[in-house]
């Protein structure tokens, strides 16, 4: 699969600037694994506040990023209808390596685990320059609006 882009990631999700946080689909193999790009930029809004003088992207932001990515590719594995959505269920064994700062290119790989009655698990990860930052299982569910 050749790499897709923002147009591509706005079709599929419904987030919108500020919160849409994955620029690029590198890779993708539905049902297995998907890779992403974010490119974390001094322009980042979340940069005035978090930290003044000492920019680092929170957490929170990196898991959301690592969320966004297991719903594209429960999206890219199951070719839901428009009106499907995915909404995070939960998040477990969440771990931070190390700080993201303005200058990172942050790689976001998903990979399925599983997906029984309607819950899907996967295993997230995101790295920078190779270098583990983040990881977590995270679950989503669908629904029909």
């Amino acid at each position: 699969m050749e790499s897709m882009g923002i147009s591509h990631i706005m079709e599929r999700l419904p987030h919108r600037y500020p919160f849409l946080l994955v620029d690029r689909i590198l890779e993708c193999e539905p049902g297995e694994r998907l890779l992403a790009l974010k490119n974390v930029s001094m322009n980042e809004p979340f940069f005035q506040g978090h930290f003044p003088g000492k920019p680092v992207m929170p957490g929170v932001l990196i898991v959301e990023a690592l969320a966004q990515t297991t719903c594209l590719l429960a999206l890219e594995t199951e070719s839901a209808d428009s009106d499907t959505i995915y909404l995070l269920a939960g998040v477990d064994k969440a771990r931070f390596k190390r700080q993201v700062v303005p200058g990172d290119q942050l790689q976001l790989e998903a990979r399925l685990l599983k997906c029984r009655r309607g819950i899907w698990v996967f295993a997230a990860e995101a790295s920078v320059d190779g270098q583990l930052v983040a990881s977590a299982e995270i679950m989503c569910t669908a629904r029909v609006l």
